[in-house]
């Protein structure tokens, strides 16, 4: 079924006229031709002021890929070790209290022998 309708199409083409089978070509007028101005000529940018600037960008990507990186990880540090400080202050506050109830009862037991 399918090569009948590949087999119809391609009569077709063949039936066409000469004009249509041949591609079409470009064309302009000649007042558009002449009103068109050249484009200046490119200067081409040398391996070494390339490779340089290259250099300079790969560089500078790198050193705030680097710095955003620390910056995180100082913030992140930063947060951890206050974090440490106030359970240690907080541990050091317990101790005191213990401290502080032991010598009460020390000082209870001294008032009861006299």
């Amino acid at each position: 079924m399918a090569s009948r309708i590949l087999a119809g199409g391609s009569r077709l083409v063949s039936r066409a006229s000469p004009a249509m089978r041949t591609a079409r070509s470009f064309q302009s007028s000649s007042p558009l031709q002449s009103s068109a101005a050249p484009l200046p000529p490119r200067k081409p940018v040398g391996a070494f002021r390339g490779g340089l600037l290259g250099f300079f960008i790969g560089s500078t990507l790198a050193g705030a890929g680097v710095y955003t990186y620390l910056v995180k990880e100082y913030k992140l540090s930063n947060e951890l070790l206050t974090e440490d400080i106030y359970a240690l202050q907080a541990a050091v506050q317990r101790v005191t209290n213990y401290v502080q109830v032991l010598e009460e009862k020390m000082d209870a037991l001294d008032r009861k022998k006299k």
